[in-house]
């Protein structure tokens, strides 16, 4: 069996709750983003400017890289670039409020990227994916539109995140009480929709499930790694080290997943490597976080520190 030309099967309402789910988790953030998450990244630009150039340009170009020495094949490669070009997961402020990094941060990170990701995404996946000698195929198969992604990505992510941004600013009573409930509700339907996608489709993840555990593995530590390297490079502290390496290695593959039955059919490779990613990027997510979290208790005796403090930059201790 040829993943490439396997089609994974879905519904159209199956389409359509995914949708609302990925809405969700955008309404999500914006509710937990209050206009001083913008500020401060004017203030204090340089964390933001190296996370966005670790997301946009780092990370792709590696991911390219990855596609062409790991054994995958054009729809898997594919897959990996669209993950890359996808913008961080929500998810990612919680691992750093786990490993005691800078919770505020990670928000104002959070909050600027998705907007950037707004119109850069579909670029970016264009782009990559038109470089590449054998994932370009796959482009040129769904005669890709960058322009009429851009619609569907702003339907989907930029209309809930300006709702939610809208009523956090005028009602941020009622943006408070429901946050938590939109956020959790919406990462468990996320991963619940996962699961199910891989079980329906079963007998094709099965035959690839090899390769594809390595090579999410090995591409989604590649991320968290780049993440902190990144920031170890900008001089930055061990608190925004840990939030800039949940940003970066943290994907919404959920909404790459959305992507690959909206613009590519289902593609088996495409499909099989976002839902994985889904899957795992939240298992190691976690692992990293609590192992990192133990590593500070023991060095400083405290097991996060003021991770929830609003200080956007500290020293380097």
């Amino acid at each position: 069996m040829n993943v490439d030309d396997v089609v994974l099967s879905f519904t159209p309402g199956s389409l359509t709750i995914l949708n609302i789910v990925l809405g969700l988790i955008m309404l999500g953030i914006a509710l937990d983003t209050a206009p001083s998450d913008f500020r401060v990244v004017a203030k204090h630009p340089k964390p933001f400017i190296i996370a966005i150039l670790a997301q946009l340009l780092l990370l792709p170009i590696v991911t390219f890289l990855l596609t062409l020495v790991l054994p995958v094949t054009p729809s898997m490669a594919m897959g990996m670039i669209l993950v890359a070009c996808c913008p961080p997961g929500n998810i990612s402020q919680v691992l750093t409020h786990r490993s005691g990094g800078n919770v505020a941060l990670s928000v104002s990170m959070t909050a600027v990227g998705n907007l950037l990701y707004i119109v850069a995404m579909p670029l970016s996946i264009a782009f990559w994916g038109s470089l590449h000698p054998t994932a370009r195929t796959v482009l040129h198969q769904v005669a890709l539109d960058p322009w009429k992604m851009l619609l569907e990505i702003v339907l989907i992510i930029g209309l809930p995140f300006a709702v939610g941004l809208l009523v956090r600013a005028k009602l941020p009573r009622v943006a408070s009480k429901a946050h938590p409930y939109v956020k959790w509700f919406s990462l468990i339907a996320l991963v619940g929709f996962i699961v199910v996608a891989l079980v329906g489709n079963w007998a094709v993840f099965i035959q690839v499930l090899g390769i594809i555990v390595l090579v999410v593995a090995v591409h989604d530590a590649v991320a968290l790694f780049l993440g902190y390297g990144t920031a170890v490079l900008g001089g930055l502290g061990t608190r925004e080290r840990k939030a800039m390496t949940f940003e970066v290695g943290v994907r919404n593959a959920g909404l790459g997943l959305g992507l690959v039955f909206a613009f590519f059919g289902g593609l088996g490779g495409m499909a099989i490597v976002a839902g994985w990613w889904g899957i795992w990027d939240i298992v190691a997510g976690l692992i990293v976080a609590a192992l990192w979290a133990r590593h500070t208790k023991k060095r400083t005796g405290a097991a996060t520190g003021d991770a929830t403090g609003k200080t956007l930059v500290e020293g380097t201790s």
